[in-house]
């Protein structure tokens, strides 16, 4: 443990150091060499981990882009924070205003750091989640991403240290599809150039769609290798933007003074991935670099979760509260928003105050790499876009994993990008009964109330336990655990147990 410091001499400190790089990609599951994924070229991503952290039991709370954001800047579960889905266009979710207590932006600005984000933002209120400094650069060109980055990162008129959030675009669907191909259903090209063609300063990386490797959840067809090809393309042009960073960083004599932390808002673009609640959708990469650990290059098979990024990343700055797992410095939120003469009359809490993050720093973990973190995790999926509500509830350990699909009567409804993807569209026409993953087309769109998951010995839920005799104790036993946690975490949904 650091000794007394005076807040004065932290700073000190903070400001000679302890500068992050936070890395947040969009739709990507573990889909890195670091991973053990035999196929993909990542090998910036690949390095970090290698001089740092791999966490391989890393989890979102929620597998929609707004909704996920929502949690990694707030450090509380988006049913609390009050984001129940997208931001943009007619969706229109945003978090409660006195959310800027615990906002990451925020408390990483009174813990003494300046402030800047690129790339994808996602969420709302802006004053809730206000940097001071807001970059501009393509996002679906993560070297021009960190080349346009370069000035903030080494700016020395500011003696403060570093806080950049660098939010891709890639690789989420768009773009448009891939017409060079031979399929009557055409891939989306998952942002990537048309016709082979490269991004400014990116040496764009192709892929086979025989060599491609298709997780269990997805159908092994066509339709599916292709899209990946696209898909994994888009991984490895994030990769090389990673790389630019890092040069920039060492250029700068900065690399030493800077943790990285790299993940996604959850997991990939496809029907079973992104807008589930299987670990299709949750299971995300999480790779950090602290260059103050003396342990490097080591794995955690510790729980973590999105609710951890913001605690987590003040604890670096020093800026977190142990005993109230808080901001040490709070921002007094009647005063903030009435010198802003905004949200005066609004509901800007739900009824109750923004105190501590649900989440817990997972620091401890750096420095002892076979410590764990959480005992259990829990997840809650509401809205993706406004049509699609379908309220998921979740609670998963090492050993099992239940999911509650409170609207179990309706058929699961699909993104709109999901459902035009050539992956699904293609098994869709085949009819009810066709394979699709681990289930069926018919099983995807029709949920059961319960799903119980050995997930120990069954880590690709292929096997619903929920109405298994042998299984009645385990069952009754985590639905306990998860309206525990719904009461533990503030979650609305717990009336449902009742109300239906």
């Amino acid at each position: 443990m650091v000794p007394f410091l005076s807040l004065c001499s932290l700073r000190s400190l903070a400001a000679a150091e302890r500068n992050v790089i936070f890395i947040i990609t969009d739709d990507e599951s573990p889909t890195l060499g670091c991973y053990g994924d035999p196929v993909a070229k990542t090998p910036a991503i690949d390095a970090i981990a290698a001089d740092g952290m791999l966490f391989r039991n890393a989890f979102a709370t929620t597998a929609s882009c707004s909704a996920s954001r929502s949690v990694v800047m707030s450090g509380l579960h988006n049913h609390r924070n009050g984001q129940f889905g997208h931001q943009h266009h007619y969706h229109k979710f945003a978090s409660f205003h006195d959310v800027v207590g615990l906002a990451m932006p925020q408390v990483m600005k009174n813990a003494g750091y300046r402030t800047g984000q690129i790339g994808k933002y996602h969420v709302a209120p802006e004053a809730v989640y206000h940097f001071e400094t807001y970059l501009k650069g393509n996002s679906r060109n993560a070297v021009e991403m960190a080349d346009a980055s370069r000035d903030f990162i080494t700016d020395g008129s500011d003696d403060r240290p570093f806080f950049l959030y660098f939010a891709t675009s890639d690789p989420h669907r768009g773009g448009g599809v891939d017409k060079t191909s031979k399929r009557e259903l055409k891939p989306d090209l998952f942002g990537n150039k048309p016709n082979g063609k490269a991004y400014p300063g990116v040496d764009e990386v192709f892929y086979d769609p025989a060599d491609v490797v298709v997780p269990a959840f997805l159908p092994d067809t066509p339709e599916t290798r292709e899209e990946l090809a696209q898909y994994y393309q888009s991984c490895s042009r994030i990769d090389q933007g990673v790389a630019r960073l890092v040069e920039i960083l060492k250029a700068n004599d900065l690399y030493d003074k800077t943790m990285i932390v790299f993940t996604a808002d959850h997991g990939m673009a496809f029907a079973g991935g992104k807008t589930t609640v299987y670990e299709g959708g949750l299971r995300v990469p999480f790779v950090v670099r602290d260059p103050y650990q003396s342990k490097r290059g080591t794995e955690s098979e510790a729980l973590i979760s999105h609710i951890d990024i913001t605690p987590s990343i003040l604890d670096f700055a020093g800026g977190l509260d142990p005993k109230t797992n808080g901001p040490k410095n709070p921002i007094n939120v009647k005063k903030y928003w009435a010198e802003r003469d905004e949200a005066i009359k609004d509901n800007r809490n739900g009824g109750k105050s923004f105190d501590s993050y649900h989440g817990k720093s997972w620091m401890h973990c750096l420095a002892n790499p076979d410590e764990p973190h959480h005992e259990t995790i829990f997840a809650s999926h509401t809205f993706h876009e406004i049509q699609m509500y379908y309220p998921m509830r979740v609670v998963r350990d090492d050993k099992y994993k239940l999911i509650w699909n409170i609207a179990y009567p309706l058929p699961y409804p699909f993104a709109s990008d999901l459902w035009a993807a050539s992956s699904w569209q293609a098994q869709w026409k085949k009819g009810p009964d066709a394979a699709y993953g681990n289930k069926t087309v018919d099983g995807y769109v029709h949920r059961p109330q319960f799903e119980l998951y050995d997930i120990a010995a069954d880590p690709n839920e292929t096997s619903n336990l929920a109405d298994s005799e042998g299984h009645k104790d385990i069952l009754e036993r985590y639905k306990a655990k998860l309206k525990a946690m719904q009461k533990e975490m503030q979650d609305p949904w717990i009336m449902k147990w009742d109300y239906e």
